[in-house]
């Protein structure tokens, strides 16, 4: 008994696994373009609700910044 509830629950997880996917619900990306005197913390700050350093992390994950340095002109992908 307690094998098939095992069999039945990993092929459960396992269906799951092959159908799930993204769904485009949340669109592309958008750009943004670095102003003199801004940071990655005021950029996440007004791009992002809540803790800015959530946002940091998030543009820095999706610009593949080694650190916090940008420049002015320098265009960011916005997730």
């Amino acid at each position: 008994m307690f094998g098939r509830i095992v069999v039945i629950v990993l092929v459960a997880v396992l269906v799951w696994a092959v159908l799930a996917r993204d769904t485009g619900a949340s669109g592309k990306p958008r750009r943004y373009t670095v102003q003199s005197g801004e940071t990655l913390w005021t950029i996440a700050s007004a791009q992002y609700g809540g803790d800015p350093r959530a946002g940091v992390w998030r543009l820095q994950q999706a610009n593949h910044l080694d650190g916090s340095t940008i420049v002015p002109g320098q265009r960011l992908v916005v997730p």
